[in-house]
């Protein structure tokens, strides 16, 4: 029977060392807990005792993941937890997705994990660690926590719900766009059709009249031909304009100021900072529960946020936790945190029910976000209708202002 040895707390002050014989990590956890102690690492000697060194450990090769998706990681997540709460080990479990996983991507994951555990003897936590720009930050440090406290299934089912909440707001964020962005699309196509195809048919014709043209059918006109003529250059302009776009959102220095414009933006700011703290208080919560440190679960949580303003925000924040200041005071000195929001936190802190204070937060938000998504689609909605009335009288217009005036 294998030999684990153990930390744990005895009236959550005193740390206690020893060994235990279980069959498995979870036996022994379960057998800690019995001594009346409150376990928060679990190593195997076998597995300390292989002969892997530190510098054995730097030597695995680790070969790059290229796609793994938010769904993936969900199915992962999902299929790791599940079976690690049902004692089966890490190994096992990997063998398992890398032998049924429907995706490929999660059969070459596990498979790319399962090598670096067995060859360097590593723990999930250090193999995902050499994975991180395909698992992040985030998840990383969680299951490293769930290991250090010898509750991984749980961390991992906390990790589930985390994901599942990432992807239900990525959704209803990309389905409030999708409306506007299909109509703006659908109205380049309708322009570009009329000044490419329509209005040159109309050439011989406008010519004919003996008139000068309005100034609107003379930029139709001349806008038509030219890409008649030049149909390379949009193209090239329009490769230009995304790749610069991208560029410019891809560096800080550029996209802070784009960042603290947006909220500046009425009801855009609104979508903007709940979309991001929805997702911060999810892995606050999550952290929190898991038992890390308040300043490193403000530090994991900070990685979720888009917006560089209020990335910067909570970043002071931690800072001033760091230094002693209460989570609420260091959160209210900022201009950006919705007030609702520190004053649970604060609840919370006096009352010692952080972790269930945090919940209570986190649905307010998610709430809040969706009525805002709501609002937002409402409004959407008639100002595409007055976008695509706007197109269609000024080509409408164009075409038939110079024979009105034909026969006027």
């Amino acid at each position: 029977m294998p030999t684990f040895s153990y930390t744990a707390l005895k009236n959550n002050k005193d740390i206690v060392k020893g060994k235990i014989d279980a069959l498995d990590a979870r036996s022994a956890r379960e057998a800690i807990k019995k001594m009346g102690l409150l376990p928060t690492k679990i190593t195997d000697d076998s597995v300390k005792g292989s002969g892997t060194s530190e510098a054995d450990k730097k030597k695995v090769r680790v070969k790059a993941i290229r796609s793994f998706s938010l769904k993936d990681k969900m199915e992962f997540t999902q299929t790791l937890q599940i079976l690690t709460s049902t004692g089966i080990p890490i190994i096992e479990t990997l063998v398992f997705m890398e032998n049924n996983a429907q995706s490929p991507s999660i059969r070459a994951v596990a498979q790319e994990l399962r090598k670096n555990i067995i060859v360097g003897g590593l723990t999930l936590a250090e193999t995902l660690e050499k994975h991180r720009k395909t698992f992040g930050r985030v998840f990383v440090g969680l299951v490293k926590a769930g290991e250090d406290s010898g509750e991984l299934d749980k961390t991992l089912t906390r990790m589930y719900e985390l994901l599942r909440k990432q992807d239900d707001i990525k959704g209803k964020v990309i389905g409030a766009l999708i409306y506007p962005i299909f109509v703006i699309l659908l109205a380049c196509v309708v322009v570009t059709v009329m000044l490419v195809f329509v209005f040159p048919a109309f050439k011989e014709m406008f010519d004919n009249l003996g008139r000068d043209l309005p100034l609107m059918t003379q930029i139709c006109m001349s806008a038509g031909l030219f890409i008649r003529k030049f149909w390379f250059i949009p193209i090239i302009a329009i490769t230009f304009i995304v790749l610069a776009v991208k560029h410019i959102l891809s560096n800080d220095i550029t996209k802070r100021p784009i960042d603290a414009y947006f909220l500046r933006v009425p009801l855009l700011s609104e979508l903007l900072k709940y979309a991001n703290y929805s997702n911060f208080l999810a892995v606050l919560q999550v952290a929190y529960e898991a038992g890390i440190p308040i300043v490193d679960c403000l530090y994991l949580a900070n990685m979720t946020l888009d917006n560089l303003v209020l990335k910067d925000a909570i970043f002071q924040a931690t800072s001033k936790v760091q230094q002693g200041t209460h989570l609420s005071v260091a959160l209210r000195a900022s201009n950006h945190i919705p007030s609702m929001m520190t004053f649970m936190i604060a609840t919370g802190e006096q009352s010692g029910r952080l972790g269930e204070l945090l919940h209570h937060c986190t649905t307010f938000i998610d709430q809040r976000l969706d009525s805002i998504i709501d609002k937002f689609t409402k409004l959407v909605e008639p100002a595409m209708l007055i976008f695509i009335g706007a197109i269609v009288l000024f080509l409408a217009l164009s075409l038939y202002m110079p024979l009105f005036a034909a026969y006027g």
